[in-house]
């Protein structure tokens, strides 16, 4: 009996070895299998995160190896306008740079610029970062101070029944864009009066709403958008002119200067006369070629009092001071002249105010960023007008001349900018 107790003990055990055996080979491979897929799941994350913090480094080097290359070709065109300083201009050295760090990082650029005045200017910008290269090509060219018909840093206001339109006297086209413009970005800057006419477009400040910066009283237009970018809108410095040390005065007489007059002078100042009850105005009358004055002080004209631009004359006047012309006097012009047959720099260091009166048609040019402009015009404007606000009272319209927009190298205040650009 004890032996056979003895033998069911045995099997008893002998089975429930074999089955904690099987059990604990179970869990172990379980274990084991868990191991393995957690050390794929391991592997793989590791290799996920690696191949991500490769592919952030490419991007952020691709992100500033591009923004190298876009150094490039700011360096260059500032190397160029540099150039331009330097009278009178060659093509034979050309701005170029070689391995140029870029500050506050790792990434160098070059750059070299070709071509010729003529044919035009390219800049190719190179800019590398880490084993990224970005490639750019900038095709340059001129532009002038006149791009716009008018162009204001504040206000721009335009009286009913003003027409704003547009012709190429190169070209003799009358089908031109008229661009007037703001560069501010606040509500009601540009003041379009009832039957206000612009044969082309009106632009507000970068990222503005038209909407909200253009108050329509009843103008047609044909489009508004918002700028790009801003003008450049340069400081101009008067050229180096014979001190006269004197005014340019009449009263109730003609004054005549020619261009052995050209120099530096005080102020500009006429005025009328009476004589036996006869009213004589006083007229400034500029014949015989180019005549350029620098006045230091301001601009004065009384009433009925003119100054005359004669025929196959040009007048370019640097201002320090303010202009203003009394009721019934004004500027105007003889034959057939361009649009830069007359032109005022507003070149003071401070404000400044120009009040301008035109008696007929007129054709002229003013560039005055830092000065208020209201200008009252008995007929029509052929030219273009850069101001701080801008005002033009009823009576005249203005037209704006396309071939200001292609400048000639020698031209106050041109500048090289970019005109077309691509990348690789």
């Amino acid at each position: 009996m004890a032996s056979k107790i003895k033998m069911a003990n045995d099997k008893y055990c002998t089975l429930y070895t074999k089955r904690y055996t099987l059990r604990n080979g179970s869990a172990l491979a379980l274990v084991l299998l868990v191991v393995v897929i957690l050390s794929v799941i391991g592997v793989g994350l590791l290799g996920l995160g690696q191949h991500s913090r490769i592919f952030a480094i490419r991007t952020a080097s691709v992100i500033v190896a591009q923004r190298a290359a876009d150094a490039g070709v700011t360096k260059a065109v500032f190397e160029m306008n540099e150039k331009l300083k330097v009278e009178p201009w060659t093509d034979s050295t050309l701005p170029e740079a070689t391995d140029e760090i870029l500050l506050n990082c790792d990434a160098i650029f070059s750059y070299t610029v070709t071509g010729d005045i003529d044919s035009g200017h390219i800049v190719e910008s190179i800019g590398e970062s880490n084993w990224a290269e970005r490639k750019i090509y900038a095709d340059l060219g001129l532009r002038g101070l006149f791009y716009y018909s008018i162009l204001s840093r504040g206000m721009l206001t335009l009286k009913p029944n003003t027409l704003i339109d547009g012709y190429n006297s190169d070209t003799g086209s009358m089908d031109v864009v008229a661009k007037i413009g703001t560069m501010s970005t606040l509500s009601d800057q540009i003041i379009l009066n009832n039957a206000v006419i612009i044969d082309g477009d009106v632009i507000v400040g970068v990222d503005g709403n038209p909407d909200i910066i253009i108050k329509d009283l009843g103008a047609t237009i044909e489009d508004s958008y918002s700028m790009t970018e801003e003008p450049p809108l340069p400081q101009i410095i008067p050229p180096l002119l014979t001190d006269m040390g004197m005014d340019l005065y009449a009263k109730g007489n003609t004054l005549t200067i020619g261009p052995s007059d050209s120099g530096k002078y005080t102020n500009i100042e006429i005025r009328q006369k009476s004589v036996k009850k006869v009213v004589l105005p006083g007229i400034l009358e500029v014949a015989g070629g180019d005549v350029v004055l620098h006045i230091t002080g301001n601009i004065y004209l009384g009433q009925s009092c003119e100054i005359v631009v004669k025929e196959n004359t040009t007048l370019i006047l640097y201002v320090d001071g303010n202009i203003n012309c009394s009721e019934g006097s004004g500027l105007s012009n003889e034959g057939f002249p361009k649009s830069d047959a007359v032109i005022f720099y507003a070149t003071g260091t401070g404000k400044q105010t120009f009040d301008l009166k035109a008696n007929g048609d007129w054709y002229g040019l003013v560039y005055a960023p830092n000065a208020d402009i209201v200008l009252y015009a008995d007929g029509d404007i052929y030219g273009a007008f850069v101001a701080n606000e801008f005002e033009l009272k009823s009576g005249g319209n203005v037209y704006y001349d396309e071939a200001l927009r292609d400048p000639d190298i020698d031209d106050e205040g041109v500048q090289f900018t970019v005109k077309r650009w691509s990348e690789q």
